[in-house]
């Protein structure tokens, strides 16, 4: 039986996977970024910001070749990890930094995706987190925060999880109601405090303070509302503490199986799940 593919939301049949190949055999010059966006026009494969969902293309593409059911060329351009010029970052004060959130001066939430302050958030989560930089498919908004002038902390926010059953059961919705309105839904993919900062309840602080700014930026890039947000905490290294003292609800635990999973195998370790509400009616917002 020919294989049919779900990735990404976009079910690929065999006559979509032979459109895909002749395109890719079509492009093949013009490399992989070309071929993405020939596809999602073809698809009209947009954002809500009417921008074409080209990264996640990629990541379908990529996932197809995984599978042996295409080749892509080669890349283009300089590699995401490994970028073939190191880029120039602000200078940054890595001495120990420890107290009361009130010993020191304000605290502010920078946005820094599209200005030159991302090389540093690039750099400081490669170098600090344990997942190192995420492999950034859809809508995505990076900050720093700063005591005085001082970087404490990095987050990361980006497209919801397609799949999380505790999420899910939560809502109540349907896969039609999903399809709608997942892109209200908007994870925390990257939470760092930096390692030489150890300030007490900075970590709930920074969280409750970045949220306020995070609706007005997502709206305003994405032209989306955020109704609801999500994220993951791997429980054999943290507790989530900062997340419960900022008021999000650990809601269940995913099952291991990661995004592309066909086997029902654990293949990566179980989370724990935290969400956090942006008002009463986040349920009806989200199954209209």
């Amino acid at each position: 039986m020919s294989a049919t593919y779900r990735i990404r939301t976009r079910t690929i049949d065999q006559v979509e996977l032979q459109r895909i190949r002749n395109t890719v055999a079509k492009n093949w010059d013009k490399g992989r970024t070309a071929i993405s966006r020939i596809l999602c026009r073809r698809w009209n494969w947009r954002q809500e910001n009417g921008l074409l969902k080209d990264m996640a293309c990629r990541a379908l593409l990529l996932a197809l070749e995984k599978k042996g059911e295409i080749k892509l060329p080669a890349r283009l351009n300089e590699n995401f990890r490994f970028p073939r010029k190191a880029r120039d970052i602000d200078p940054y004060d890595s001495s120990e930094l420890r107290g009361r959130l009130s010993d020191f001066s304000s605290l502010t939430i920078r946005m820094v995706r599209f200005n030159p302050a991302e090389a540093l958030w690039d750099h400081l989560v490669d170098n600090y987190h344990y997942l190192a930089r995420p492999w950034i498919v859809g809508s995505y908004l990076k900050y720093i925060a700063y005591l005085g002038e001082r970087p404490v902390a990095c987050l990361g926010w980006g497209s919801a999880a397609w799949k999380v059953a505790c999420r899910d059961r939560m809502i109540g919705w349907d896969s039609d109601a999903k399809q709608s309105n997942l892109h209200k839904v908007v994870n925390n993919v990257r939470f760092l405090i930096l390692p030489w900062v150890q300030i007490e309840h900075l970590a709930s602080k920074v969280l409750s303070t970045n949220i306020r700014s995070l609706r007005r930026d997502w709206r305003n890039f994405y032209n989306s509302p955020v109704v609801l947000l999500e994220t993951f905490v791997d429980t054999q290294r943290f507790a989530g503490t900062c997340y419960r003292a900022a008021n999000w609800k650990c809601i269940g635990t995913t099952q291991g199986r990661g995004k592309y999973d066909r086997l029902h195998q654990a293949l990566s370790a179980v989370k724990a799940v935290f969400v956090y509400p942006l008002g009463q009616d986040f349920r009806e917002a989200l199954n209209d």
